[in-house]
């Protein structure tokens, strides 16, 4: 169904108000959540910055923006937007001659992939168990990706942080492909005969567009940023935001480069480890993920590195080989890792809902504390600052977190005997996926045990 076919929706999508509404309010808190994170109370449970970030605002990332609306946040997230307004010069209105400040140069070819967004990702993984809890390490990450996206926005043209940097962006945009919304050019046909490309280039309609990204050759969700320049610049009405069903992009897989599927291990391995460093019962393992720079942390870390990296992939080619072997393909086998790999975002994304359900609800009640006494100076704004600390809903928990992770394995599963589909033999299709789906049954079962 075509969302912009009402009116209401596509005038409150093209209308820039609301849009700049909601970026001065989650700028301001999220400059409250640094200030609360380098002034108020080191202790974690009680400070906004922490409480705010990494319960509220990633509950609502993890367990409706992305399922729902894919790259949705990436619409109004505070972080990049002062850079635009330097870019271009402008707060509101794209219409007069005013120019930015910045050298506007283009983003090195080299370095024109994922892999330093992979890396960020990581490196933020790998410091979670810190980041999570200490207030300070909290707001000197918010306030690195404010500064590192703002420096960037003065060199570069257009969101080199967002598109290439963001370890957050990275995250959406690789689930952003199971959403049941996308933004896609009408007719293609129009597109081609139209010459100065406001939707790439910019008019007095509006910006061109800050990803980078040509409407027309939108395949699939993960490098659209869901801004509307281009519905706002399109002379021939010809874009549209449209739902269609769960997990479209995946389903028929267009991606051929090894840095789009090493995202997909490393955010489900993320997912395990933090389950296993944050709720599972190891002490020895929590104390090492909390000890950095002592000789027990290194050892977590190597092993961490090692098994994101080198394990599990290695785990999941030998599954597509055995594949191979079955099918007797003759597909090159790095053409089939990186295609089966698509495999592992459903169920990578269902992991971290059943992850968030368990660390979001136990830490929930916490939100109205910090709200009222949001630096932990005594203070009682709102009079729930002395309430108690309450796990919601600890009797349906594992339930929930079982059915959403046989929803991810069934999904996989399904993905994956779309990606196998053979015209000639429905058989030939379920034993080509049939290893990749053993790899994630064990997978998933992992998850159930961590988790539960």
């Amino acid at each position: 169904m075509e969302l912009t076919r009402f009116p209401i929706i596509k005038s409150i999508l093209k209308s820039r108000w609301p849009q700049l509404v909601i970026f001065a309010v989650f700028l301001a808190g999220f400059v409250i959540a640094i200030l609360a994170g380098f002034i108020g109370t080191p202790v974690g449970s009680r400070n906004f910055g922490i409480v705010f970030v990494w319960i509220a605002w990633w509950a609502i990332l993890i367990l409706v923006a992305v399922p729902f609306l894919g790259r949705g946040w990436c619409a109004v997230c505070p972080i990049p937007v002062v850079g635009d307004w330097m870019q271009r010069g402008k707060l509101l209105s794209p219409e007069g001659d005013s120019k930015g400040i910045g050298l506007n140069l283009r983003w090195p070819k080299r370095l024109n992939n994922i892999w330093i967004q992979n890396i960020a990702f990581t490196l933020v993984a790998l410091f979670s168990s810190l980041i999570l809890t200490t207030p300070l390490a909290s707001a000197a990450i918010l306030a690195g990706m404010l500064f590192v996206a703002f420096g960037l926005s003065l060199v570069f043209e257009r969101r080199a942080f967002c598109r290439y940097v963001c370890p957050v962006g990275g995250f959406i945009g690789l689930y952003s492909q199971t959403a049941p919304v996308e933004l896609r050019v009408t007719n293609k046909t129009i597109c081609a005969t139209c010459k100065d490309k406001p939707c790439y280039n910019g008019s007095e309609a509006g910006y061109g567009c800050p990803w980078g990204v040509s409407p027309s050759g939108l395949a699939k969700n993960t490098a659209c940023g869901l801004c509307m320049e281009c519905l706002r610049t399109c002379p021939n009405d010809n874009i549209a935001i449209r739902t269609r069903p769960f997990g479209a992009d995946i389903y028929k897989p267009t991606g051929k480069r090894l840095d789009e599927a090493y995202k997909a291990f490393i955010m489900l391995g993320a997912a395990l480890i933090y389950a296993a460093v944050l709720l599972g019962p190891w002490g020895e393992l929590k104390l090492a993920a909390y000890q950095i720079g002592s000789r027990a942390w290194f050892g977590y870390a190597v092993a961490f590195l090692v098994f994101i990296f080198a394990l599990l992939p290695l785990l999941f080619l030998l599954a597509v080989q055995i594949s191979r072997l079955i099918t007797r393909s003759g597909t090159a086998l790095r053409k089939e890792f990186i295609s089966h790999s698509y495999t592992l975002v459903p169920l990578g994304l269902m992991a971290w809902v059943a992850f968030s359900l368990s660390f979001v609800l136990t830490n929930a009640s916490y939100i109205p504390i910090s709200l009222s006494d949001p630096f932990g100076w005594g203070w009682n704004l709102f009079g729930t600052a002395t309430l108690e600390w309450t796990p919601y809903l600890s009797a349906v928990l594992p339930v929930l977190q079982i059915g959403v992770l046989i929803t991810g394995l069934v999904w996989s599963v399904h993905t994956g005997l779309n990606i196998s589909a053979n015209p000639f033999s429905r058989q030939a299709a379920m034993l080509q996926a049939l290893p990749v789906a053993g790899f994630n049954l064990l997978v998933t079962v992992g998850l159930m045990i961590l988790l539960l």
